[in-house]
């Protein structure tokens, strides 16, 4: 019943999910007037918070929040019995937390499903389902496209979901960081061997042949030196030049929020889809809210 991980799920739940995105855009639904959606966020979201939210409300739920920096925390409660009281007043629990294992732990001794909406730099899951749904509307397809991802490959939780959500739906990726951010080695040798995904290493910002380029900042949160994220940032920047080769319909997307990896000139063209991206998620979170409430999860 619960969402922590998007390797807990086959490809054919995913594609209901998907499906079942295309079906909710725009609409608003009676489906859960009773139900409650409980979002805790021990971390600053903005896209993710409110996206759930409105999903729940456009659900026929209603929505309750809880933030760390307000919670019983900051004087000194545990995760363990912040969740074991929350659990008691909500049908399904939103949680994102700093810590990896963090979502895992919370649908251990919750009482009613978790959905994991990003643990640490390990998975988010959700946002795996919003840039598959994303691609395959703006691309019609997924298996045999090439998609670059580019930027801060290790600490980013997003492309590790992502990678093997790709690799699970037969799309070529192409990954390409600094030097010491580079994807970890166990979700790549994962891919390989479970899907006999195609996987491309570089360190050279070349996108050509790709049909999307999918961007994410320096998680500089995540560094213990700010100063070498900053750097990392600079030189690892998307311009109007680096993209003079590459394919005329080619997507640049970005889970959001963009620091500095982009540039103002990038985000005025045609091939910016990373605003489109974001409202994705009301329509895929409805889903996946849905198919909790509704225990419909694989």
């Amino acid at each position: 019943m619960d969402v922590i991980s998007i390797r807990d799920f086959d490809k054919k739940w995913i594609e209901s999910i998907l499906s079942s995105a295309k079906k909710m855009e725009g609409k608003r639904l009676d489906k859960h007037s009773c139900k409650i959606v409980a979002t805790l966020f021990f971390e600053p979201s903005t896209r993710t918070n409110m996206s759930f939210q409105s999903a729940a409300n456009r659900l026929g739920a209603r929505a309750i929040a809880l933030y760390g920096e307000m919670s019983s925390q900051k004087k000194g409660e545990s995760l363990v019995d912040t969740i074991s009281v929350v659990s008691g007043y909500a049908d399904v629990l939103v949680i994102r937390h700093p810590l990896e294992g963090s979502a895992r732990l919370a649908a251990d001794i919750s009482k009613v499903p978790v959905v994991n909406a990003g643990d640490g730099g390990n998975q988010h899951p959700t946002q795996t389902l919003i840039d598959l749904y994303t691609i395959q509307k703006l691309k019609g397809r997924l298996s045999g496209l090439k998609v670059c991802l580019l930027g801060d490959l290790k600490y980013a939780r997003a492309m590790r979901s992502l990678l093997y959500g790709l690799s699970m739906f037969g799309a070529e990726t192409k990954l390409i960081a600094p030097k010491g951010l580079e994807m970890n080695r166990d979700i790549i040798k994962e891919s390989k061997e479970k899907f006999d995904a195609k996987i491309e290493e570089s360190g050279k910002m070349d996108f050509s042949g790709c049909d999307v380029l999918y961007i994410c900042r320096i998680q500089k949160e995540r560094f213990a030196d700010p100063y070498e994220a900053e750097k990392l940032q600079k030189e690892f920047r998307v311009d109007e030049k680096l993209l003079e080769n590459t394919k005329d319909d080619l997507a640049i997307l970005h889970p959001l929020p963009k620091i500095d990896e982009i540039s103002n000139a990038v985000s005025r063209l045609k091939q910016a889809k990373y605003f489109e991206q974001a409202h994705n998620g009301i329509p895929v979170r409805m889903a996946v809210l849905d198919a909790v409430l509704s225990d419909e999860v694989g």
